[in-house]
């Protein structure tokens, strides 16, 4: 259903392979589990400032480290104009189709990533959206 090639986005990004219809679950975001205080000693300061992260918070005291075992799923890319949504149900991170997809099409959903900092002109310069919409808010911040 999907494979992972170069991204005119970012890097690689995950891609349909055949057609997808809206609400379809495509993939699970998977990667060794981690509680907020195992986060900590995973990530130094300067981890804050680092856009390329594959860490994804699931809730209250959880969080899924995608570069340990991690599937596909890591590697689809944001966009100020998702065909995809995440859904978390029962602790699992569900990418699913937010319309229609046609075969070829790049997955993405909106990041909408919050950092505690306020984001100052170079934290936004560091995540800035390369979606290239038309309606682009130019960063991956939930701002």
């Amino acid at each position: 259903m999907i494979e992972v090639r170069s991204s005119r986005i970012h890097g690689k990004g995950v891609f349909a392979s055949r057609k997808i219809a809206a609400g379809k679950r495509i993939i699970e975001y998977t990667g060794e589990t981690l509680t907020e205080k195992e986060v900590d000693a995973r990530f130094d300061e300067t981890a804050i400032d680092d856009p390329h992260t594959f860490l994804f918070y699931v809730d209250e005291d959880r969080y899924v480290d995608a570069t340990v075992a991690g599937n596909e799923a890591r590697f689809i890319n944001h966009s100020c104009a998702p065909n995809c949504v995440v859904e978390i149900t029962d602790g699992r991170i569900l990418i699913v189709a937010l319309r229609n997809i046609a075969k070829g099409e790049e997955l993405s959903y909106d990041y909408a990533l919050e950092i505690e900092e306020e984001p100052i002109a170079e934290r936004l310069a560091l995540f800035a959206c390369r979606c290239g919409k038309r309606r682009c808010r130019g960063t991956m911040l939930d701002i």
